[in-house]
């Protein structure tokens, strides 16, 4: 009982921080769900715990999806290229990281993907709003 409480809190918690976050820190909250999803996964792949492995990486992978579908190719170049092609690779070593039970591909990934969120997360805000405004003056 406690702990369905303390599920619900949390799911409660994170629909208010998305409600009230920019592009940018919803793009941050993914990218640190999809690691926290992986270190659950390497914890189950550790343990033996095969379905709590197979549930952890595949949210992990849903996740890393989004955030590819996400990329804009008008505006972002090749370094959005590189970006889809990073997050691919990504996806397809969660695959080998599944077939394999191998903990040390899933670090791999996490590795890969902490780098790219603090790059992101290097973002400085006045770069950020510039960004937001003009998105919001393109779109009107």
């Amino acid at each position: 009982m406690y702990n369905a409480k303390v599920k619900n809190y949390q799911k409660e918690a994170l629909k208010t921080r998305v409600a009230g976050a920019d592009r940018y820190e919803i793009i941050q909250m993914l990218m640190s769900g999809a690691v926290e999803k992986m270190v659950h996964a390497k914890v189950a792949i550790d343990n033996k715990h095969l379905e709590a492995k197979s549930e952890h990486i595949s949210k992990a992978s849903a996740i890393l999806e989004a955030l590819r579908g996400c990329l804009d190719f008008e505006v972002g170049g090749e370094v959005t290229e590189n970006l889809y092609a990073l997050y691919s690779y990504m996806i397809d070593r969660l695959v080998d990281a599944t077939i394999a039970n191998d903990s040390e591909i899933v670090d791999e990934v996490i590795n890969l993907l902490k780098e790219i969120k603090s790059a992101w997360d290097a973002i400085p805000v006045e770069i950020r709003n510039q960004t937001l405004s003009e998105n919001s003056a393109h779109a009107s």
